[in-house]
């Protein structure tokens, strides 16, 4: 069974976070634009995810499920599969580092604006890609 009101709520709060992305980004927070924005991605396709009747596993990361569920997707979204799932892997890496660093790394260090720009357009295209198809669902 799906539940569509969760689908859409998850796609609501990513699209809420965007918002948020903006004000790390002006604020030069680099790693928190880095880690947000894997948020976003996350929370996003974790809605399209519902939207279609998968339930989401509880990783960071649902690229391999957005792949073998690859036939269920909506066929409009199908050849942006590569772009999803890319941006699903990229963001996760950074996850935990972004937010907590480690010994040997400061992450308002190792972060540069660059890879903030570059995680934020990410969580951008993603939440546009996938909004109209959890709208539509159901």
């Amino acid at each position: 069974m799906r539940n569509l009101d969760l689908a859409a709520d998850h796609v609501r709060r990513a699209e809420a976070r965007l918002r948020a992305l903006d004000v790390l980004f002006e604020a030069e927070s680099w790693a928190d634009v880095v880690r947000e924005s894997q948020e976003v991605v996350e929370l996003a396709l974790k809605g399209l995810l519902r939207a279609i009747g998968v339930e989401p596993p509880r990783i960071h990361d649902v690229a391999d499920v957005l792949e073998a569920e690859r036939d269920r997707l909506p066929e409009g979204l199908r050849p942006e599969l590569p772009r999803l799932a890319a941006a699903s892997r990229a963001l996760r890496r950074d996850r935990e580092l972004a937010f907590y660093g480690a010994e040997d790394l400061t992450p308002s260090d190792f972060y540069r604006k660059a890879d903030a720009a570059e995680a934020r357009e990410a969580a951008r295209l993603v939440v546009r890609l996938v909004r109209p198809h959890v709208a539509r669902a159901g």
